[in-house]
């Protein structure tokens, strides 16, 4: 007895099958690299300007913190070098900080993370802050005579 070969479509089936799976799987890589991926980490010190929850659809908090330049960039304004951030919604403490810090014109150290990309629900911003460090110091600008 012979046995028949299998048939062409079965094959073929297989083959898409296979390659769609393989095309999943290469794009959950990718797109958990994207997520999840750190692509730098570093600390920034200021005063922090603002903190607000912001968004129509997704609400994310987000936050401006002057840097400060001590005369680096002469004749701009106090404004002139700021860095652009956001807090990830499971950070409640650190928003509670921020705000206190915001209110008070306390100078900090804001320990951050750089993401590869941006997703909407995230934050606007690549730059999320993990930890605030108080200072204990009054803002640069507030020393200065008028």
């Amino acid at each position: 007895m012979e046995t028949a070969p299998k048939p062409k479509k079965s094959r073929t089936k297989r083959f898409f099958l296979t390659l769609f799976l393989f095309i999943l799987i290469l794009l959950a890589g990718i797109f958990s690299f994207l997520y999840w991926g750190i692509y730098d980490e570093g600390i920034r010190a200021g005063t922090v300007v603002r903190v607000s929850k912001k968004g129509i659809v997704f609400k994310t908090y987000e936050g401006q913190l002057n840097l400060e330049s001590f005369g680096a960039l002469k004749g701009t304004s106090t404004f002139a070098e700021t860095f652009d951030f956001s807090v990830e919604l499971a950070e409640p403490d650190v928003v509670r900080e921020l705000e206190a810090v915001a209110l008070s014109g306390e100078r900090v150290n804001l320990h951050y993370i750089k993401r590869y990309a941006k997703f909407p629900w995230r934050g606007k911003t690549l730059y999320f802050i993990r930890e605030v460090e108080r200072t204990g110091e009054r803002s640069f600008q507030e020393d200065q005579p008028n």
